[in-house]
């Protein structure tokens, strides 16, 4: 089996396939077989649907019990005890112990479908048409979404205007200097400055494939402040985020916000199915009975495996403590690399499993990512023009596989820059 049927049948649109070019047969914890039993780290993660890496044993075998008694795959939104038994848990084991009242709607299977449904609801509730968003955020591929996304090339697909939106400059956008909160306020205050009252704003914690921006906490807080002095709702995008990736199940808990929507989807199924969540507090859950609906909410496969998820890691704080201390690790072997290969002019960025390089040369993320696919890791890049070398393994990944992909990306730093990788000292020796 090749790539042929690929290229010949399936639409120019396909985009990783290209970066790695390879026939993909099965999936195990941190790595990807091909067909010919070649093993490739996984640095990816499904762009963190697979938080829990692939197959897990114990999500594969709730599944497998579930179909094999033939329980219920397709429901809409009727009630289904896979529904209830979800919904139960995540209850117990998420909202609860942070003290969040939300509903949980179920918008459709994707991530764009639950932003979708958050920018509805804030403008039905509200009665406003716009909605704010920053620079270098992505939401989604639906018009909706795309809306309040900032990339410009994800933008120019939409093939119409899109408007109803206002977009403005995230956390350190301008530097150090400009404080964007303040700047945001005094567009809003001002009568004169043609910016109307959005019905909410929606924001990423950390904002991953517009370049792993990363907002700071105090910076969350007050935007959450603003949004109640001037009526808005606070939507916080989760998605790829959320779930873990950062340490704690939400990325926004540590700086102390709450928001009034949350999108979720990624990661919540645990097992690469498709789902999503879209929360929402009690007092804008305004919705009439099928105002908002749609075929594929009642994956009913997917609530089997996140219920198990849940209970496997979120009883504890064990997987968050993990996250932390993984993520630390990343950021020190980050930083050696930057600063072993001084020349490539890298910074690093990113909190928790989500961290990666921004480098100066944006062809280099992406030369470094390509050499490293080709020892057997797989990376991807974010940002707007590709400068940022990400890495987000599956949050269960071994420390072994962390050094292990960080030995593969020295290697491919030394070939892209075309230098002696064996001067200096390698990355896993920090560690030991």
């Amino acid at each position: 089996m090749s790539l042929e049927a690929f290229e010949q049948i399936e639409s120019t649109v396909r985009g990783y396939v290209r970066n790695f070019p390879v026939v993909f047969d099965t999936a195990e914890g941190s790595y990807l077989y091909d067909i010919d039993g070649k093993a490739y780290l996984d640095f990816f993660a499904g762009a963190s649907v697979l938080n829990y890496g692939h197959n897990h044993p114990e999500l594969q075998k709730a599944l497998i019990e579930y179909i094999s008694r033939n329980g219920l795959t397709h429901s809409l939104d009727m009630a289904s005890t896979a529904k209830a038994a979800f919904l139960e848990t995540f209850k117990r084991r998420i909202l609860e112990p942070r003290g969040l009242p939300h509903k949980v709607q179920f918008p459709g299977p994707t991530g764009t479908n639950s932003v979708e449904a958050a920018l509805k609801l804030a403008r039905k509730v509200k009665g406003r048409e716009k909605v704010m968003s920053f620079t270098n955020a992505f939401h989604g591929m639906t018009l909706g979404a795309l809306s309040v996304t900032g990339n410009a090339f994800k933008r120019g697909g939409a093939g119409l205007p899109l408007t109803h939106s206002d977009s403005m400059p995230y956390y350190g956008y301008f530097g150090d200097e400009v404080d964007t909160i303040e700047y945001i306020d005094r567009l809003l205050a001002d009568q004169g400055s043609g910016v109307d009252l959005p019905a909410g704003v929606i924001v990423e914690t950390v904002q991953a494939e517009g370049g792993i921006n990363v907002a700071d906490l105090g910076w969350l807080k007050r935007l959450e402040a603003l949004c109640r002095r001037y009526d808005m709702l606070f939507i916080v995008d989760d998605i790829q985020m959320g779930c873990g990736r950062t340490g704690k199940f939400f990325s926004f808990e540590e700086a102390g916000v709450e928001p009034d929507i949350i999108c979720l989807s990624k990661s919540i199924s645990g097992y690469g199915l498709p789902m999503a969540l879209t929360l929402i507090k009690p007092e804008w859950d305004v919705w009439e009975p099928g105002e908002h609906n749609g075929t594929f909410r009642g994956n009913n496969l997917a609530f089997v495996t996140a219920a198990r998820a849940l209970d496997l890691y979120w009883s504890d704080d064990r997987l968050s403590d993990e996250v932390e201390r993984k993520g630390r690790m990343i950021h020190a072997g980050l930083k050696h690399l930057t600063e072993k290969y001084a020349a490539s002019k890298g910074a690093v960025r990113g909190r928790g499993m989500m961290q990666g390089i921004h480098f100066e040369d944006a062809d280099m993320a992406g030369t470094v990512s390509k050499h490293a696919f080709q020892h057997g890791l797989i990376i991807e890049t974010s940002g707007p023009e590709g400068e940022v070398l990400k890495l987000m393994p599956p949050l269960t990944t071994s420390d072994e596989d962390i050094k292990k992909g960080l030995d593969i990306v020295d290697q491919a730093m030394a070939e892209a820059l075309d230098v002696d990788g064996k001067d200096g000292m390698p990355v896993r020796a920090i560690f030991d």
